[in-house]
């Protein structure tokens, strides 16, 4: 009989009771509609291994892992090559979660990844609101001719929540088009205060990690550079900590574009903290 003890692969600090957990935390390895540089499938599992490299307790904001009471649910497994059913297994599988009384955190893979959970989200909440961190606007309504991609995912949810339930951070790129649609529905946050239109609402939190200046994250699929630093990332978080947030997610690690790890390793502090505030 082996005795072991053995090694946990799940994130550090999580509750392996899914049913006495708040939030579930789900896998999300898929990066199929990719347009530049794949490789965010892997993130979902390296970064539970940098995991262990961290500490539980946040001294930013005075609190530990154990009391955030998340779950570790692992990786949905999805069909290869099939966008449209893996988009619809991460909604049912996220809707799940809500009909348990629980809050998502996703862990992606690529940010197309962010719509299904909001489909299944607004569907508990009619007043629910994004706060998207990003380079990108990722307000297209298409990309080479597809519909369903990771660069149209916040105007594919704008038509669930309304584009005035939207605030964007952090971007600088995109087509001219699309920065007249962010003119337009004022979407597009440049201090704290930006956001306290949605203080009544439901918050999804969104972070694409490009936000993040290429020199601290490398390792993503369309870096791009002159983005927020470390500790600007968490001022944003912190004045989020006084809103209503119902959800969110971390997407778009390509873990092997930087061996040295330390993009995954940004990545797992900024996930630490993320849920430090739900």
């Amino acid at each position: 009989m082996l005795r072991g003890p053995f090694l946990d692969r799940n994130w550090m600090g999580q509750n392996p009771d899914y049913d006495k957990s708040d939030i579930i935390m789900l896998g999300l390895p898929f990066d199929g509609t990719v347009s530049y540089r794949s490789g965010s499938r892997f993130a979902p599992e390296q970064i539970r291994l940098a995991s262990w490299g961290l500490e539980e307790y946040s001294p930013r904001f005075n609190k530990f892992l154990g009391d955030v009471n998340f779950h570790d649910a692992g990786d949905l497994e999805f069909p290869l090559g099939n966008t449209y059913k893996t988009l619809e297994v991460i909604e049912k599988n996220v809707e799940d979660i809500y009909k348990d009384g629980k809050r998502v955190f996703g862990i992606g893979g690529e940010h197309l990844v962010t719509l299904p959970e909001i489909t299944a989200v607004s569907k508990f909440f009619n007043n629910l609101a994004i706060v998207h961190f990003d380079a990108h606007t990722d307000l297209r309504e298409e990309y080479l001719g597809e519909e369903m991609s990771h660069s149209a995912v916040i105007r594919h949810a704008s038509k669930i929540v309304g584009a005035k339930n939207i605030k964007q951070i952090g971007i600088r790129s995109g087509m001219k088009e699309e920065f007249e649609f962010m003119k337009e529905h004022n979407t597009l946050a440049h201090k704290y205060s930006d956001l306290d239109v949605l203080k009544d609402k439901k918050i999804f939190v969104t972070v694409d990690l490009d936000v993040l200046d290429t020199s601290i994250m490398p390792g993503t699929g369309t870096p791009e550079v002159g983005g927020l630093e470390f500790n600007e990332l968490m001022g944003w978080f912190e004045y989020l900590k006084n809103f209503d947030i119902v959800g969110a997610d971390v997407v778009e690690l390509a873990p092997d574009y930087d061996a040295s790890g330390a993009s995954t390793a940004v990545a797992t502090k900024v996930i630490r903290e993320l849920l430090m505030i739900m």
